[in-house]
């Protein structure tokens, strides 16, 4: 049987399979996954299971996920909840599902403290989007903590319970400005350009894939007339740079084949880059000629709202 799914976002493997694709791919053996939670700050999600794989994505503590398999050299075969991904993470990272998160981190990074006391040594920081049991509160004379689920203790105006969601997913997306570029990061200490958008969006309540080519097929809407335009452009080989920005608006995702930038405006672009290394905003003039000089052409153009899926 040749499968076409995705196995980006299917659990399937020549020896291996997730029960529910039983009868739509061929695997040598069907498992039923088994329900659990990151319990590390961020865990990564490689495409083979060793240290030196390529970087897909990144897990967020507490992030639901399904193991298919666990083997004895510390990794484990899995599927995250949030958006389907597939890929190998380190077992370490992986713990029981515990009872169900309350809040989330709505800032780039926090810290947790082993107590309520701003003076304790961290014991690590979380990511933007963790999520989170809060079990309790606590005050001193700086701050008042959330205390969380097994342990440790988060300042309280940096926690928005689970269900809240940001007004505008491009704001969310400026405070990543100067974070470096990291291939396959979804983080404050490393991002790529479509994980930067997918944390956004989903801190805006938008649901999104994670990679670019998933992104520019389900995200947003049609721009009247922009898409056509830019078609004729490209097909006619004159420059992107002469296509009429003033008709783009905030918010709108413009699309490279493998890149994609957030418009913070009607000539500002915000994304993560390989060019500088780091998450920046510059004129998407610039941007444009820098790629089209690298035989890279825009490619779509599309309008996304908070609150749309």
């Amino acid at each position: 049987m040749t499968s076409p799914l995705d196995s980006r976002l299917h659990a399937f493997r020549d020896d291996l399979a997730d029960i529910r694709l039983q009868g739509r791919v061929d695997a040598a053996r069907f498992v039923a996954g088994e329900e659990r939670r990151i319990v590390s700050p961020l865990a990564p999600v490689r495409r083979r299971p060793t240290a030196d794989a390529p970087l897909d994505t990144e897990a967020l503590f507490g992030e639901p996920v399904t193991v298919f398999e666990s083997d004895a050299e510390g990794w484990s075969w899995v599927q995250l909840g949030t958006d389907g991904y597939v890929g190998y993470v380190p077992s370490v990272a992986i713990g029981p599902t515990g009872p169900a998160p309350t809040h989330r981190v709505s800032v780039p990074r926090t810290l947790l403290f082993p107590g309520p006391d701003i003076k304790l040594p961290p014991l690590h920081d979380l990511p933007m989007g963790a999520s989170v049991t809060v079990i309790g509160a606590a005050e001193d004379h700086n701050a008042r903590y959330a205390m969380i689920q097994p342990h440790g203790a988060v300042v309280q105006q940096h926690l928005w319970p689970i269900a809240a969601t940001e007004p505008d997913f491009a704001t969310v997306a400026e405070r990543f400005v100067g974070v470096p570029y990291l291939w396959g990061g979804k983080s404050a200490s490393g991002i790529d350009c479509s994980g930067l958008v997918q944390i956004a969006c989903q801190m805006a309540g938008i649901a999104a894939p994670r990679d670019t080519d998933m992104q520019e097929l389900e995200l947003g809407t049609r721009i009247a007339g922009i898409e056509a335009s830019l078609s004729t452009r490209n097909a006619s080989g004159k420059p992107a740079s002469t296509f009429p920005h003033s008709a783009l608006a905030r918010g709108d995702l413009v699309f490279w084949k493998g890149h994609v930038g957030i418009m913070l405006d009607g000539t500002r672009l915000l994304h993560a880059n390989a060019h500088h290394m780091l998450t920046v905003i510059e004129p998407l003039a610039e941007a444009i000629a820098r790629l089209e000089a690298k035989g890279a052409a825009m490619t779509r153009i599309r309008r996304i709202r908070s609150g749309q899926a």
